[in-house]
């Protein structure tokens, strides 16, 4: 494949949400795997490795930017630099720049899916140029594979480590090998395990992703109690869960469409949050709920020590009567509810209630309207 020529600075479609205020540095185009079913990002793009030359370019520009901004008498804004001149180089670098001042210059995300499919040496080359030209930055993150962190050498990792790179976000999404195979994740329950246990190894924080509702409804409790025992194993720093919305356009939408693929209803979800919960044992990770998806944001905490207090929070939900499970369902997919214990708050509940009923929204038929809403936040 002839190297696609240098067309300035990139940045990808997605990244992490506690990375909303991180440099966004591309390295790679796309996902290698691209065949989850679930997943609607990068269908019908090629993957390609951007070029290190190319890359390299990019921490330059962004660079030059950042050294007129942290010299502008603490101003911080795009607009106060284009009103003295349109900056020179390259806009997409400012306003990345710009973005990255604003919110304190404390991380850098490696773009797009899969960062560590890069040859170690190529990667280490990158990483040391971004501790030449920033070295007060304290945390350079990535998304990896599992099926690619497992073929690499502890010792590249290591290298890796050494160099900068120290946190990873791995999509484990569920540890029962059924659920893996049904969505074509490319890996195994044994695989996500050795790769999570390396990156540890390493010296890495390790962050992995649980999907409740990955399992369908007829493999909930197997999806459930399979992924805490994978973490179990594992040990994670992180563990974030992302509650699963089927978007249009992925195959899983064409199975859920045709019936093929049941989706659990938000009820049901809690039950399996529950028993995922429950299931965790002798770990000391970080659960974080920092995603809209998630229909109960205040599941989050620190294990052990708040594990009765995050599972409280499910059995309160599960406690409310159907109706008003209703409305919490609606307020909090429409934005009018931030956690559950605002659903006593008069305003926001009148607003709920007033969107229910213009909607005929029901007990019975809330939940195929929630998978609606939800695509809005994929």
């Amino acid at each position: 494949m002839a190297q696609q020529a240098y067309g300035g600075y990139e940045q990808g479609p997605i990244r992490p949400p506690s990375e909303a205020g991180s440099l966004l540095l591309r390295v790679t185009r796309n996902c290698p795997w691209n065949r989850c079913r679930f997943c609607p990002v990068y269908k019908e793009s090629e993957f390609s490795r951007r070029p290190v030359e190319q890359v390299i370019r990019d921490i330059e520009a962004v660079h030059r930017a950042l050294q007129t901004l942290s010299g502008a008498a603490g101003r911080q804004d795009l607009a106060w630099v284009k009103a003295t001149g349109e900056p020179p180089g390259d806009l997409r670098a400012w306003q990345a720049a710009v973005h990255w001042f604003r919110n304190g210059r404390h991380s850098i995300f490696l773009q797009d899916a899969d960062s560590l499919v890069i040859p170690p040496a190529e990667m280490l080359i990158m990483l040391n140029e971004l501790a030449k030209r920033f070295p007060e930055v304290p945390r350079i993150t990535s998304y990896a594979r599992s099926a690619t962190v497992a073929r690499l050498e502890l010792g590249d990792l290591q290298a890796m480590r050494e160099a900068g790179l120290n946190r990873l976000h791995l999509g484990l999404e569920s540890g029962c090998n059924e659920v893996l195979r049904r969505m074509h994740k490319g890996t195994t329950r044994k695989n996500q395990i050795a790769a999570g246990r390396k990156v540890k190894q390493a010296g890495m924080e390790l962050s992995e992703y649980y999907l409740p509702g990955l399992g369908g409804r007829d493999l909930w409790e197997a999806h459930a109690m399979e992924t805490a025992a994978a973490l179990n194993e594992i040990n994670p720093d992180f563990i974030r869960l992302r509650t699963l919305a089927i978007p249009v356009g992925t195959p899983l939408y064409d199975d859920y469409q045709a019936g093929r693929f049941a989706k659990p209803t938000d009820r049901e979800m809690v039950l399996e949050i529950l028993l995922f919960l429950q299931s965790l044992q002798g770990v000391t990770s970080v659960v974080q709920s920092d995603h809209i998806l998630n229909l109960l944001p205040e599941v989050e905490g620190t294990l052990p020590q708040d594990q009765g207090r995050m599972m409280a929070a499910l059995e309160n939900f599960l406690s409310l009567s159907p109706e008003e499970q209703c409305l919490y369902q609606v307020g909090r997919r429409t934005g009018s509810f931030a956690a559950l214990d605002v659903l006593e708050d008069p305003g926001r509940r009148r607003r709920a209630e007033e969107i229910r009923r213009c909607n005929e929204i029901t007990p019975e038929n809330v939940d195929g309207i929630v998978v609606e809403l939800m695509r809005r936040f994929v």
